[in-house]
């Protein structure tokens, strides 16, 4: 039953998510590190705010623990970045992450992480699941917590200043301490808040937040930063006048941003804006990666600057392995995860909101203004994007009216192409497109569409919405 989608394994709580999937997925990568003869090399896991992480991990833990194999285990709940962090930094063979990200609060689930603190390819989680179907109940043994502790086998740790000191060391921290920035941060409930405050009150901004207590219910939304999640953050940052709102998922890997005018900025606009502050305000040559859902502004952005923008599929694993094998400066996608060369090999929200702050005092311009002077330089395009849930007999049906008999509706503007690398894409001889496809962490298929005007867009997602009959 344990399956790892784009985003590491995830299931409801007390359906799939149990102690025991979770000890059985410890054992398969315990087998996994003895038999790459890397299981004195030992484990790092970290978890964050949701209902039984902490218990998963310790779970988890006392597995490695009865195979001979060191859990390095953070002892507070922390941002998954950290978790990524340590794993390059000190060198170890693989991480663990317990951690649902941005889904319902039903979820929970676990991310691997191998050497140089990438998430585990498409490769790697099969094996994972290869090792997962030779074992039975029965193979699993693990050791009490305390007995482990003491045994060494499991050892408690807490390296969060580690981290933020590498943060703090990448941006210019100066050039933020001379402009007094007033930031509101909302952390959905989850981890991000005492990284950010500590990175921004070093740099003597003015922080203000909201939604900064624990609650594995996470005030009954999404922990997903989001036009309908961020309402409290867009009333905060217009009452306080506030320059920018910052917000992370469950997890901050991923980013959501407010403007100095309360508009939320879409992850896209987001990644465009730090690409284009790269290049233009400090002088960084290289390409850009997105996955197929991401805007194409990227790709205007690039050609502006003499630069090429890849395209991979989606999960940030593909992000990251295309940065590494093209030197790419930025990477990321449309759900708000990026992360930039020299930081870690994944994404990371908090690095991202502090290198936007970087922006807003380096460039001694507002965010809007900013975008306004991306615009004028490279063009405007416009998204719309929808998602909608299914039956298992609907999915069936969809998926093979799109990728198997590769049918395509009757669209009003000429194609140029279509590709099937992830879901069905269809690229437009005027510069838009349209996507389809199944999420590969909750039961969703997701249409995104991108043209150069709104209405166009909307009327490629109403198309395809008849055509999959989901109307």
């Amino acid at each position: 039953m344990i399956k790892f989608g784009t985003g590491g394994w995830r299931a409801v709580i007390g359906d799939e998510f149990t102690k025991a999937n979770i000890q059985l997925l410890a054992k398969a990568l315990s087998d996994k590190m003895k038999a790459e003869n890397m299981a004195e090399e030992g484990i790092v896991i970290g978890y964050d705010r949701r209902f039984l992480a902490k218990e998963a991990m310790q779970w988890a833990g006392r597995v490695f623990a009865a195979e001979g194999i060191t859990a390095y285990l953070i002892n507070k709940s922390s941002p998954t970045p950290l978790i990524m962090f340590y794993v390059m930094k000190h060198e170890f063979p693989y991480g663990m992450m317990i951690t649902a990200s941005h889904n319902p609060a039903i979820y929970n689930g676990i991310k691997v992480f191998t050497a140089g603190g990438r998430d585990a390819n498409e490769e790697q989680t099969k094996e994972i699941e290869e090792y997962i179907d030779r074992l039975s109940p029965e193979d699993v043994k693990e050791m009490e917590y305390d007995e482990a502790v003491e045994a060494g086998l499991i050892r408690e740790i807490y390296p969060l200043n580690e981290y933020l000191d590498d943060i703090i060391a990448a941006v210019n921290m100066e050039a933020i301490r001379g402009c007094g920035l007033k930031v509101v941060l909302d952390p959905l409930y989850g981890v991000s808040e005492t990284s950010l405050s500590t990175i921004l009150l070093t740099a003597r901004c003015e922080v203000i937040t909201i939604h900064d207590r624990h609650d594995t219910l996470f005030g009954g939304k999404l922990p997903s930063p989001s036009v309908a999640t961020l309402r409290p953050l867009q009333n905060a940052v217009i009452d306080n006048r506030a320059d920018i709102g910052i917000a992370t998922d469950g997890d901050a890997d991923r980013i959501g941003v407010i403007d100095d005018t309360g508009r939320f900025l879409h992850p896209n606009d987001i990644l465009v804006l730090l690409y284009y502050y790269l290049v233009r305000y400090k002088g960084w040559e290289g390409p850009v990666v997105r996955n197929i859902a991401t805007t194409h502004m990227l790709d205007k952005v690039a050609e502006k600057f003499g630069q090429k923008c890849y395209e991979v599929p989606v999960g940030f694993k593909h992000i990251s392995s295309k940065m590494y094998a093209t030197g790419a400066i930025i990477g990321g996608e449309s759900s708000g995860g990026l992360t930039v060369r020299g930081h870690i090999n994944g994404k990371d929200g908090i690095y991202a909101a502090a290198l936007l702050a970087e922006m807003i005092a380096v460039t001694g311009k507002k965010l809007s203004d900013i975008y306004k002077e991306i615009e004028e330089e490279c063009g405007s395009i416009f998204m719309e994007e929808r998602d909608y849930k299914f039956t298992q007999e609907k999915k069936e049906q969809m998926h093979k009216l799109l990728m198997e008999d590769k049918q395509l509706p009757k669209l009003p503007f000429e194609v140029e192409k279509v590709s099937y690398l992830d879901g069905s894409k269809v690229y437009f001889k005027n510069g838009g497109w349209v996507v389809g496809r199944f999420s590969g962490t909750e039961p969703l298929i997701r249409v995104f569409c991108e043209m150069p005007n709104l209405e166009d867009a909307k009327k490629v997602c109403e198309i395809y919405e008849e055509f999959l009959g989901l109307k």
